[in-house]
């Protein structure tokens, strides 16, 4: 069985799911998918891959087994009123993330997020930013307020919510490269060169953005928070967990896939990393099997260039995956002519509300977040100690 490869048709019905969640599985890395040597078109999945899942949906749990399995995109683990996933949908509180995206800017939601109402803030005077790219600006500032500010163990909640607004306000600075004042999406606007149009989309993005559950950011920034940490602090665990390429970093492979689309046509390029058994980039997810709703909010409000409506169909075509914010963020970019690392300043810029909100509730439930590991190693060596 190890060397079969079966059509997507098959896969169904063996597993008995729906299309989208094969697509799902796929997304995961849990079934191998490659194009078919026949039909290009057509793409063939791993029929090994496909009798895991089903062994282990028919098999008894361990309850250390369904712990570890909470760990990926797993059951709840913890409570949170802050966002919820819902008919996939993405909720703020309880309400629909892309109706807010409608009119709202990240100021705004970001209250929302902290439960909090607005807090004058002191003008912040004219300086220069650190010099460098703008993750290095964003870690710099982070890192220094996380070495001086107060650990939020303790402190009332209005001194927390001051806090949080002047280190939104703070960062979205260090991202654009610029100090003054204004919404922080025409700050953005203002330093790429972009027009109202653009402006406009740059704070769409920034509401959808703003949360998403328990991400892997966000629960170090949670972890972070259960310490007592400050709120920069917070902050800089979940920045520094948004780098990695499987999370806030997605969005330059879809770039580097949009740029191989332009150069060989979108077909080939998605029938080549099929053939290789690699996943594509910009495309489903696991909590959205039907699609992801913020992406759908955001491609709705401009043309994507040519390359990106051919990927997406090419992609459509082969895999039946829908866009994800990712290839959204990316398509968006292109767009609107702004620089290349501006997938990554929005979620950064974005997702330090949702971290402080994060860090506010996890602060105010006051537990530490240890979990324990399951120990695989050798056999520890016991010794008898003489009476």
């Amino acid at each position: 069985m190890s060397d079969e490869w079966i059509t997507a048709q098959a896969a169904i019905e063996r597993l008995g799911v729906r299309p989208q969640t094969l697509y799902a599985y796929v997304s995961r890395g849990r079934v191998q998918v490659r194009a078919d040597p026949d039909d290009p078109r057509r793409s063939l999945y791993r029929a090994v891959d496909l009798a895991a899942l089903i062994e282990r949906r028919t098999r008894g749990r361990k309850r250390s087994e369904v712990a570890a399995g909470a760990i990926a995109w797993g059951e709840p683990v913890m409570d949170s009123a802050i966002t919820t996933i819902v008919g996939g949908r993405l909720f703020y509180r309880g309400r629909d993330a892309a109706v807010l995206a409608e009119t709202e800017t990240l100021e705004a939601v970001a209250r929302l997020l902290w439960s909090a109402q607005s807090h004058p803030c002191q003008p912040r005077p004219l300086q220069a930013m650190p010099a460098g790219a703008l993750k290095a600006r964003a870690f710099s500032l982070l890192a220094s307020r996380a070495a001086s500010d107060r650990p939020a163990l303790g402190r009332q909640a209005a001194a927390l919510g001051l806090e949080a607004e002047d280190l939104l306000d703070a960062v979205s600075e260090a991202v654009a490269g610029v100090s003054g004042g204004g919404a922080i999406h025409l700050r953005l606007a203002v330093a790429w060169g972009v027009d109202a149009n653009g402006a406009d989309l740059i704070r769409r993005a920034l509401v959808l953005l703003a949360d998403h559950e328990f991400n892997a950011s966000t629960f170090a920034a949670r972890v972070a928070a259960s310490t007592g940490a400050s709120l920069a602090a917070c902050a800089l665990a979940g920045l520094a967990t948004l780098t990695g390429p499987l999370h806030g970093g997605a969005a330059a492979g879809v770039a580097a896939l949009l740029a191989d689309a332009a150069r060989d046509g979108a077909q080939v390029a998605v029938a080549a990393r099929l053939a290789e058994g690699r996943p594509i980039p910009g495309f489903g997810h696991p909590l959205y099997p039907d699609g992801d709703p913020r992406a759908l909010a955001l491609l709705g409000r401009f043309t994507p260039a040519a390359a990106a409506q051919s990927l997406s169909a090419a992609v459509h075509e082969a895999t039946g995956a829908a866009p994800n914010i990712d290839f959204a963020l990316a398509a968006m970019t292109q767009a609107i002519s702004a620089p290349a690392d501006a997938p990554f300043a929005l979620f950064a810029t974005a997702r330090v509300a949702g971290w402080i909100a994060h860090a506010l509730e996890q602060g105010a439930a006051g537990v530490l977040i240890r979990p324990r590991a399951r120990y695989v190693g050798p056999q520890p060596e016991l010794i008898a100690l003489s009476s």
